[in-house]
């Protein structure tokens, strides 16, 4: 079963314990009443044996309520983890991405302060990241111009544009797989009354 499927499953589940135990709640309220304004002794004892058997059930629902909560404890910090990990995974591509970007800006840099001819493009790439680095190489062609006789030519070092990666932390955490069975439904809780 996947982490997402598992949390809908028991948030649901947690609202049906949550309804059940403010129905049971309500109506052991009511029974309280009547037994406090009950003089007969024989309708005062029913009231109170009922009272003691929703007592008991509402009982039985929070200890549910309680198991409920734990696995959906388990289930978030699960969905954190591989939420966390992908996220991570995008951070680490996203700054080899920028190591690899600057690597080539420093070899265009380095080119054109040889007096090299390089594309167009890898110049303007040069100058949207820092126009003193352009300069810098600009005017070390200059100098080097006068001891050269032949200008050295590069093809460009982008080339054609890599397809950029599609991340999706939200999507891995719920698609995740999970040890976590399904709930059992509230129907099999034995004694429980179903109000």
């Amino acid at each position: 079963m996947k982490v997402g499927e598992a949390q809908k499953l028991y948030r649901a589940q947690r609202a049906a314990i949550i309804d059940r135990r403010r129905k049971l709640v309500k109506k052991k309220e009511e029974l309280d009443k009547k037994i406090k304004t009950t003089f007969d002794s024989e309708k005062r004892e029913v009231y109170t044996n009922e009272a003691a058997t929703l007592e008991l059930s509402i009982g039985a629902l929070n200890e549910k309520f309680d198991e409920n909560q734990e696995v959906l404890d388990r289930l978030t910090q699960q969905y954190a983890s591989v939420f966390n990990a992908e996220a991570s995974r995008q951070q680490k591509d996203a700054m080899e991405d920028a190591a690899v970007e600057m690597g080539k800006i420093m070899e265009v840099a380095r080119r054109i302060g040889k007096g090299a001819r390089v594309p167009a493009n890898d110049e303007k790439k040069v100058m949207d990241y820092s126009m003193e680095l352009y300069m810098a190489a600009k005017n070390l062609a200059m100098l080097n111009k006068m001891n050269k006789k032949k200008k050295e030519e590069y093809d460009s070092l982008w080339g054609d544009e890599e397809e950029k990666k599609e991340y999706d932390p939200e999507g891995k955490a719920e698609n995740a797989e999970t040890s976590v069975e399904a709930p059992e439904d509230l129907g099999t809780l034995g004694t429980l009354p179903i109000v």
